[in-house]
Parts: structure tokens; sequence; C-alpha cells
């Protein structure tokens, strides 16, 4: 039938009566809008709601729906045992849902859930739409590791489900802001924080959905965000959409910023898909990366499409600058869709004949043998950005404050185990931290003995 109304709120357990104790009168603000959305949804007598949460089951490259008929949940966790709920599953509406996912290349579906108790990022919102409405389904949607972008497009092909089903529709998208808004909060401060939960509060005041989708991944992690793509989701399925937006309200006295808002349908406007916009953006740096590439990532690009085309490698071009043909080194080829990384693999020192073949060699390798993605496939490859390290000689430091890591790379060994971090990566700022990750891709406790080796690169983008 279709969407009539959305809603954007946060789920902090303690604006529960029986778990605030009082303590949740520092947060009335929040309380009293979250009154406002219930009665709303009471007054617009949705069938189903549709809640995406933070806070289910989570897969890097799945939306997880939860399954079956039905499911309970209390708050026993936050000392509230008493405060229960039930609810009933949409299991039609979900049926449409995965169908319309495929469509869109979608990996959705109702698998891998262990634990089919309610989480709190459910239970939060529904404690207040259940006193003065329950006679709704609901389909509770899990985010997911996927960019941005996949999720607003996940929104748009739920909507499309909603559209072919009787049902009238709300979404409650749940998640808080900033977890880092104050020193002596739970979480610490952080500048980026604030000027997240300013930047998205204004985002969501004026309907701004485009904005949602191009917030850097880096920042969002310092801000230690919970609802992002919680939002976008719900921004897809308003999509092509005029919205009137309200900000209801926003706080954050205990260091995490609370935000409640509405979005009442009010027809329809050509000028609202964002994810056209954004490719369309996308497109054109794309093209201009590419237009601008050296040999070095050319060569990249090229090894990569031709396995993930025929199978496979490129046979080493014969046009190619003498640095490439006549000198050997270490290669890193790192790959990244939307701004995230895809891929990344290489040789710390040279295993090929040559640089272009040690390129070659390790930019199938970084498509198709990272073991933290799936292999790329072809319908991916336009949308990759590729950079190509070209490591100089390691050489032992006995300190890290020889280290620098904007200059150096860093390899860290103990036993047959080693670690290495390339420079100049995007929220790394101290050696210590450098130093940390690589312990950690080395499976190196922090206490042992390690040898540290730093090196520079040549990096070409």
């Amino acid at each position: 039938m279709a969407l009539i109304g959305a809603y954007i709120v946060p789920h902090p357990p303690l604006i529960v009566n029986e778990i605030g104790r009082g303590e949740q009168l520092q947060i009335q603000k929040t309380i009293d809008a979250y009154q406002v959305v219930a009665k709303q949804i009471a007054e617009l007598k949705p069938d189903t709601i549709i809640l995406s949460t933070p806070h289910s089951v989570l897969y890097s490259d799945y939306f997880h729906i939860s399954p079956g008929k039905s499911a309970e949940g209390d708050f026993r966790m936050f000392g509230a045992p008493s405060v229960k709920m039930k609810v009933d599953y949409d299991t039609d509406l979900v049926i449409l849902m995965i169908s319309n996912a495929q469509k869109y290349h979608i990996e959705a579906g109702t698998s891998g859930q262990k634990d089919k108790s309610l989480d709190h990022g459910t239970m939060v919102p529904l404690y207040f739409v259940n006193q003065y409405y329950q006679s709704y389904k609901l389909v509770r949607i899990s985010l997911s590791g996927f960019s941005p972008l996949v999720h607003y497009r996940y929104g748009k092909a739920i909507e499309e489900a909603i559209n072919q089903s009787d049902k009238k529709v709300i979404w409650i998208a749940s998640g808080d802001l900033s977890h880092k808004l104050k020193k002596d909060g739970p979480y610490g401060l952080s500048k980026e924080g604030q000027i997240f939960d300013q930047e998205i509060t204004e985002s969501i005041s004026e309907g701004n959905f485009m904005k949602l989708l191009t917030f850097d991944e880096d920042f969002c992690e310092k801000a230690a965000e919970c609802g992002l793509r919680s939002f976008i989701m719900m921004s897809g399925a308003l999509d092509g959409k005029k919205v009137e937006s309200n900000l209801l309200s926003y706080e954050g006295p205990f260091g995490v910023g609370y935000a409640v808002a509405s979005f009442n349908i009010v027809g329809f406007d050509e000028s609202r898909h964002f994810d056209q916009i954004y490719e369309a953006t996308e497109k054109k740096k794309l093209n201009k990366i590419k237009k601008d590439e050296d040999a070095f990532v050319s060569l990249a690009r090229q090894s990569l499409e031709y396995y993930v085309k025929y199978g496979k490698p490129l046979k080493r071009p014969h046009d190619l600058p003498d640095e490439l043909i006549n000198e050997k080194a270490g290669v890193f080829v790192s790959i990244k869709m939307d701004e995230r990384l895809r891929g990344c693999i290489g040789t710390i020192h040279p295993t090929t004949h040559c640089i272009a073949d040690e390129i070659i060699q390790n930019a199938i390798s970084s498509g198709t043998q990272d073991y933290r993605f799936n292999s790329v496939s072809e319908r991916e490859l336009p949308h990759l950005v590729y950079s190509v390290d070209v490591l100089g000689q390691p050489e032992l430091i006995q300190s890290i404050d020889e280290l620098d890591v904007k200059r150096y790379g860093v390899i860290v060994r103990f036993g047959g185990k080693s670690g290495l971090l390339l420079p100049n990566l995007e929220g790394i700022d101290t050696p210590e931290e450098q130093v940390s990750i690589a312990l950690r891709k080395g499976g190196i406790k922090e206490d042992y003995p390690y040898t540290m080796q730093r090196f520079e690169v040549v990096r070409h983008k």
C-alpha cells in the first residue's frame, strides 16, 4: 500500500522509567518528543512498523531481517526484568522485502540469527509506541557493513515492497548520535563528536538526506556514532518524496547525542533521488581519477579487471615505463569502493622479476584473496579506486620515537610472525596507533619482545 510516515529516535535504556528511576528526567525534552512521536503513530494507525536497529544481528555483507512469526524481549540486562514486550512479525512483508532486495542485487534475508530476543534498540522505541498503540506487526531490520549508498538503496527496495503490499507502514529509524560529547561521559570527548551531531541535526531538520550519504567514514568512527546507517536506510525509503522534516528535540547531557525527528510525506519531488545524485557526482570523480592515473595505478586497474573478466592474469604490457620493467621492489595494492577499503595485499620484498609483475600479482590478490572481503565482482569494477605503494628497503629501528606516521610505514616481527602497516593512512595519527595496529595484524601481543623496522614508500594514486 504505502509508507505513511517515518521517524528518527534514540534508544537510551535509562529513558525507560523502571530503568532510569529519576535519572531520565535529565532528558525530559527527549521524553516529551518521544511522546509526540508515539501519539502521531497512534493517529496514523499503521498495519506494520519497520524498525531499523544497530543492535540486532550485524553482518558485513548481509542485511539481516528478524525471522519467525514473533519475538519477545525484556530489559533484564538493564535491571528491569519486569518490563517485557512481545511482537508479531509481518512475515508477508518480509517475503516481499527479500525478493525486492534481490532485484537490487543486495544480500538480505532471515538467515543467521541465533538469539531471537528483541534488542534494546528495538524495545526502547516500542516502549513508547505501545503506550498509545499496539495494533501493528513489526519488521525488525539490522544494519550491515555495506556502504551508505547500499543502505540507501536497500531502503528504496523496501519501499517498493511496501507499495506491493496491502499495508500502511511507518518506519522507525532507531539510533543514537555521537557517543563522545563529554569528557566525563562514558566514552570520552572528541571534537568530531560535537561536529557530527551539529551537522547531522542540521541535515535532519532540513530533510537534507544527501548529507547523510557523504559523511567521511574515518570522521564517523572518531565521532563514535551509532545510528547513521539506520537513518540512511530510512531516507532511502523516502527517496523521491517531498517531506516535511521536524527535529522535535536534541540533547546530550550524558555524553551521547539523542535526536528525535519526524518526517511527514506530503508529495513527490523528483529532485530528491539522492542515490542518483550521489552516484552521478561519484562517477565524475571516478572519471577524473581514472584520467589522472599514472602507469602504476593504471596497470593495477587493468590487471584486476582482466582477471575478473577472463579468469587469468594479464600479460605484462610492452609499453610500460623503464622503472616498472627494470626495477624490483615490494609492492602493496590497495583498492577502495565508496571511499571504503575493498582490498589490500602486498609484498614486503620483491617476489617477481620486476615492479610491473609485482603489481599484476598483487592487484589480483587484493581483489580476490583478501580474507576480509568477498572477491570483487565484475559489477563492482567501474566503482573501484586503486593506489599502489612501492616500498623502499626496510631499516631496523630501536625506538618508536624513530617513526613518523606520515613518512614511514612499520613492520613488527616476533618469532615467525610479522605485521605491516603502510604510512600516511587516514585515521592513524600517532606512532603508538601505527605499531598497535601492526601488532594486531601480525597476531603479536604488545608485551612480546618484538622488533621494528621502518620503511618509506612512493605512493601512486
